[in-house]
């Protein structure tokens, strides 16, 4: 998934493909941060955490569920240093704060959905899971978003079952791999060092924009121009789908 290549087998002598099928068998991402572990297949349902390794465009994704103060203060950041970022936001919060909804938008970020209630989608059954995403997709279409396709399970929490289920409603499962676990307020240089030295092409970074965070905006003030001095290049996560599928390679 992450370098997005598609494999041409005729010219390949019988050891060889041999070799390649079981590279691609073996190979997987680690999450970081809550140690999930997703093998990348066409076999099997899928979420992504990584764009293309060969290109320094990255995906900077906040998650929102609760709150209306902090949120501000991110938006101005991310205006002011020119960066489009991904909002996941919860359906139960867009529904009590549709003007903050609406500010996001109207900021040229991209919206992406946390289902309805922030709550771990593997402690719910799957038709509760799915009650839960079409009512978070009818409050979004009420309020003008209508065919949202990004989605992030609460607590990033899912299984095959539960990517197979959205997917199959048209949407993507967006989950990360950076992670500076900004929520628990480590203390604004942690939040800087971590994003700073471990972001590499294609990476997807979580950060988040509701009241429980206290040093994320601070942070931004580092990392925002820091990334873009180490080359970097922020986009969002549909421009990094389509930019991957776009340069989609065919391996001889």
């Amino acid at each position: 998934m992450n370098h997005f290549y598609v494999v041409r087998f005729k010219n390949l002598k019988k050891w060889a493909l041999i070799v390649v099928l079981a590279f691609f068998t073996a190979g997987f991402l680690w999450f970081e941060g809550n140690g999930v572990l997703s093998v990348f297949s066409k076999e099997k349902p899928v979420a992504l955490t990584k764009g293309n390794t060969n290109d320094p465009n990255i995906a900077l994704t906040f998650n929102i569920s609760w709150g209306e103060q902090k949120v501000h203060d991110i938006l101005k950041l991310l205006e002011q240093h020119q960066v489009q970022a991904t909002f996941f936001v919860s359906g139960e919060w867009a529904e009590k704060h549709p003007d903050i909804v609406k500010k996001i938008s109207d900021g040229k970020h991209e919206i992406g959905m946390l289902g309805y209630r922030y709550k771990s989608y593997l402690e719910q059954d799957i038709n509760q899971v799915k009650k839960d995403l079409n009512y978070a997709k009818e409050i979004f279409g009420k309020l003008g978003y209508k065919d949202l396709e990004l989605l992030r399970a609460p607590h990033g929490h899912f299984n095959d079952e539960i990517i197979k289920m959205a997917e199959g409603q048209g949407h993507k499962v967006i989950h990360w791999n950076i992670n500076p676990n900004d929520w628990q307020n480590p203390g604004t240089q942690n939040i800087v060092d971590h994003v700073m030295s471990k972001t590499t092409n294609g990476d997807i970074i979580l950060m988040h924009a509701s009241d429980s965070v206290k040093q994320t905006a601070e942070s931004l003030k580092t990392i925002l121009p820091g990334l873009k001095n180490k080359g970097f290049q922020f986009v969002t996560v549909s421009e990094m789908i389509n930019q991957a599928h776009a340069k989609t390679k065919i391996v001889e």
